[in-house]
């Protein structure tokens, strides 16, 4: 018995049908949900943000920016509405993982957002800049679980070029170094062994996180649109000082790539 066999069966890959619908839709959870909780069926907006970490939401909530949606019928998740520049924008905390990631997403869409970005702290592969900098997520190496439910396996998964381009584009005037190419995600950071370092380095990726391939493959698969940022912190517990993301613990810069985002989709909207 080897430790990495070329095949072995696992339900991961079987019984895939990806041009079936699914019978468990969130429609009828956000349905149920609002039944449940006699709440009114009221739209997020168009603009919605996934915070893994958390800090942005706490920041904001704490500063009074934000305030909580009672009427988000998500079962796991609370839903905060604040102001950014002339927009109103949701934003959810702690959604930590490709499985959770998607779940919220498949939820947001389905109650009217637009536009979702998601910005999660990273670990250094590939050495762009001294921690912490961003990197515009272009592919993302589709090691974990949640993207073969969605579509067939293959090895990356991309944001959509022309929703990319844009972005790049808005992020060029940003305080903060913006980097764009290709992150691993991982289901499990903690085994993040030496092997799979060595070969997220040989495919020049930059960082490794926990959300963007199952993202953008439901994005493509939904025709949503999606982008994610990696915010590199740190490098993997390997260094000293690891884990600091700066200014009110990295909100500022956050959201400051995130009106940067908003900007760019707009523009990629409008054909500009």
């Amino acid at each position: 018995m080897t430790d990495s066999p070329d095949h072995v069966d696992t339900p991961l890959l079987e019984a895939k049908r990806y041009d079936e619908p699914s019978v468990f839709t969130p429609e009828s959870l956000l349905r149920e949900a609002r039944r449940q909780k006699d709440l009114p069926d009221r739209s997020v907006p168009d603009i919605c943000v996934l915070d893994p970490d958390g800090d942005i939401v706490r920041r904001l909530v704490s500063s009074g920016r934000a305030e909580i949606d009672e009427t988000w019928p998500g079962y796991h998740t609370d839903l905060y509405r604040f102001e950014l520049g002339s927009e109103e924008i949701g934003i959810i905390g702690c959604a930590v993982g490709a499985s959770f990631a998607v779940l919220v997403a498949e939820q947001l869409f389905e109650a009217g957002c637009q536009l979702l970005v998601s910005v999660t702290s990273s670990g250094q592969v590939v050495p762009k800049d001294n921690p912490p900098y961003f990197v515009l997520i272009e592919r993302a190496l589709r090691d974990e679980g949640t993207s073969h439910h969605y579509r067939a396996p293959d090895r990356y998964t991309t944001l959509d070029s022309t929703l990319g381009d844009h972005i790049a584009r808005a992020c060029e005037s940003v305080s903060r170094p913006v980097y764009t190419g290709a992150t691993w995600t991982t289901d499990a950071p903690f085994r993040e062994t030496e092997t799979a370092i060595d070969r997220a380095r040989a495919e020049d990726i930059l960082a490794v996180e926990m959300e963007a391939a199952a993202l953008y493959t439901f994005a493509s698969e939904r025709n949503n649109s999606v982008v994610c940022f990696a915010y590199v912190t740190n490098e993997m517990g390997q260094g000293d000082s690891e884990f600091e993301k700066g200014d009110a613990d990295g909100s500022t810069a956050a959201l400051e790539i995130i009106k940067a985002a908003i900007s760019g989709w707009r523009n990629s909207l409008e054909g500009h």
